[in-house]
């Protein structure tokens, strides 16, 4: 069989060619990453001077970690949020996310004192600035009653996210060791620990005046998870040997102590330096509440703490333990 080609075959149609363009239209990441440096360069309107913000936040910074971990498999919890990325922290806020980090949860009105210098406006500015960042959350609780009559008080303190955490970490300049927190745990006890940060406040004013420096702290939490930790190894490492041999060594490794077979532990360890270094030093503070009984004031009270409490917790302490007010002879006042 035989076909009939044709001679002349049609030539191929050409695609017309895509027009040439004088200028592109901004694509909508760089859209973002414009917008973004306009709110790093102005963050919030504010009566205070830009000389005065001290730290910014660039998107090259990161943790030591991600040197370690390459970036796409760092957890989320890790990673600070794209919007601060290049955003400016003046010196209030820096110290505030460290402060909070630290005890876990604060008083605005600890804050108010301690950093704004009794300016609660200029802390509600910043306050709701960090949290539309995603770095704080502030909360309202009830006070606890302890069998008082009356309307409880509502306490405001703030938390820090877990974004907030990683923030305080990078600009805080706190020693490597030191743990933050992040999140509000047990609401019932927010009271008393929101108390913590101001019986530290106090016992760091005096360490610092004896010629204390570079503060570490340490609470409950980390004390408490050390001590487990310990207990457990040497349980493991001799399961017949008896249990508070086990506590009393355990309490001599960290240097806390052993009364009434129970390892005494302070709401919080301050660590400091002295003489440029060369050795260090420590104390442990207590905050007591209204809800102490007479068997725990007494064990705080052999152990050797230096215990905090409120003028009206005192006063209901003090009538509980009426044949034993020597018990309360070293208590510090709030």
């Amino acid at each position: 069989m035989r076909f009939d080609l044709p001679h002349n075959i049609p030539p191929r149609r050409r695609q017309p060619e895509a027009p040439e363009t004088t200028s592109l239209e901004p694509s909508p990441i760089e859209l973002h990453r414009e917008r973004l440096n306009e709110l790093a360069g102005n963050p919030r309107q504010t009566n205070i001077p830009r000389s005065e913000r001290q730290v910014r936040i660039a998107p090259e910074t990161r943790d030591s970690r991600s040197r370690e971990i390459p970036h796409d498999q760092r957890p989320q919890r890790d990673r600070i949020p794209s919007q601060t990325i290049g955003l400016s922290l003046r010196a209030e806020e820096i110290k505030l996310l460290a402060d909070v980090g630290r005890f876990r949860v604060v008083s605005t009105r600890d804050l108010a004192e301690a950093i704004y210098d009794n300016r609660p406006s200029r802390l509600e500015r910043d306050l709701m600035f960090l949290k539309q960042q995603g770095l704080v959350e502030v909360d309202t609780v009830h006070a606890r009653r302890d069998g008082r009559r009356g309307s409880s008080e509502r306490i405001e303190v703030v938390t820090l996210t877990r974004a907030g955490k990683e923030m305080a970490r990078q600009t805080s300049g706190l020693p490597n060791g030191q743990r933050l927190y992040a999140g509000l745990v047990k609401p019932r006890e927010v009271e008393h620990d929101s108390q913590i940060y101001r019986a530290y406040r106090k016992e760091a004013e005096r360490i610092q005046s004896a010629g204390g420096t570079n503060l570490r702290v340490q609470l409950d939490f980390e004390l408490k998870a050390k001590i487990q930790k310990a207990i457990y190894a040497e349980r493991k490492a001799d399961p017949e040997r008896d249990l508070n041999e086990i506590k009393q060594q355990v309490a001599q490794q960290v240097n806390l102590p052993f009364v009434n077979n129970g390892i005494q532990i302070p709401d919080a360890r301050i660590e400091y330096d002295l003489d440029q270094g060369s050795h260090t030093g420590q104390a442990d503070i207590e905050v007591l509440t209204a809800a102490y009984r007479p068997g725990h004031l007494r064990n705080k009270a052999q152990a050797g703490f230096h215990v905090y409490a409120s003028a009206s917790d005192r006063a209901t302490l003090t009538a509980r333990v009426e044949s034993e007010h020597h018990l309360l002879d070293n208590i510090l006042e709030l």
